[in-house]
């Protein structure tokens, strides 16, 4: 959708933009359910169902409210997951760090390399990738870091795990797969510990985000999330699929529902990161039976 759309859906229907709104103080007297169910029919279209929730995006709201283990605020955080990932599976899995700041003004870019990426460790979408240190804005990446480092990610869709997360800037070696061009995510969902299904997110920064869903053997599954299927060439099933899913099921082994996020450069496996409500539980599947098929998988 274009700006010009959105737009024009805003003035259809303002009630639309409320959920943008949620990160401001005069919303956040309202309670976390009613906030959910108020959000979930504006973007969901249909009524949330808190006392029998049956489809994956309904059963996520429920998760929030209910599944509160004080644990996940580390796990999302994406600077203290490195010491659960390094004590669960192993710091070979982990993306070198290069650094780690609470204000950045601290960061001193003499020192970091030609290319590297900044990312905050609170929230989703604070991020900047360099790479090339000599072409970077670093007055518009600090506009950017500062106005993610203001921000409490939970506002917006009550995500208790991001409330509490000490808001900071952590730099990561820049990584490509056998590309050359970009670094695919391999997002895999688990339930109760046990791998279902992934997806393959490819094609970002470089043309429109692509999303490919399939089951652990890899088979491509018929539905839409988001972003439209990769139609121009065919996705690889990566080296270290296998790798990958015996990691998952170590992550996640104590938890109802988590998606473990990986990167696969050349059958080398690095960790990506932990999420418990995949787009906070508020994006339809097309077509909606899939919203059904993982609703099965979570058990309350």
């Amino acid at each position: 959708m274009t700006a010009k759309d959105k737009i024009i859906s805003y003035i259809k229907n303002p009630f639309l933009i409320i959920p943008f709104l949620g990160f401001r103080v005069f919303f956040h007297w309202i309670p976390d359910a009613l906030w959910l169910k108020i959000v979930f029919r504006i973007k969901m279209g249909y009524k949330l169902d808190l006392k029998n929730p049956k489809t994956f995006n309904e059963k996520l709201q429920w998760l929030k409210l209910h599944d509160r283990n004080p644990l996940y605020t580390k796990l999302v955080d994406k600077y203290e997951v490195r010491k659960y990932i390094a004590e669960t599976i192993g710091e070979q899995y982990l993306i070198p760090l290069l650094g780690v700041w609470e204000n950045f003004d601290d960061i001193d870019f003499d020192k970091l390399p030609d290319q590297f990426v900044l990312k905050c460790t609170h929230d989703s979408g604070g991020l900047i990738i360099c790479r090339d240190k000599s072409k970077l804005d670093i007055k518009a990446a600090k506009k950017r870091i500062y106005s993610c480092l203001k921000r409490n990610y939970y506002w917006g869709c009550r995500e208790l795990p991001y409330k509490n997360i000490k808001p900071r800037i952590v730099a990561e070696k820049y990584m490509v797969d056998e590309s050359g061009t970009e670094l695919k995510d391999y997002k895999i969902f688990c339930f109760d510990g046990k791998p279902k299904a992934l997806f393959v997110a490819t094609d970002r920064g470089i043309h429109q985000t692509k999303f490919d869903f399939f089951d652990t053997h890899f088979n491509h599954l018929p539905f839409m999330q988001h972003y439209p299927n990769n139609l121009e060439r065919e996705i690889i099933k990566p080296k270290g699929l296998e790798k990958m899913l015996v990691l998952a099921e170590k992550l996640t082994k104590d938890f109802k529902h988590c998606r473990a996020d990986f990167y696969d450069i050349n059958g080398h496996v690095y960790f990506g990161e932990l999420t418990f409500t995949h787009f906070s539980g508020f994006e339809p599947f097309e077509p909606q039976e899939w919203d059904n098929k993982f609703g099965d998988w979570i058990n309350l």
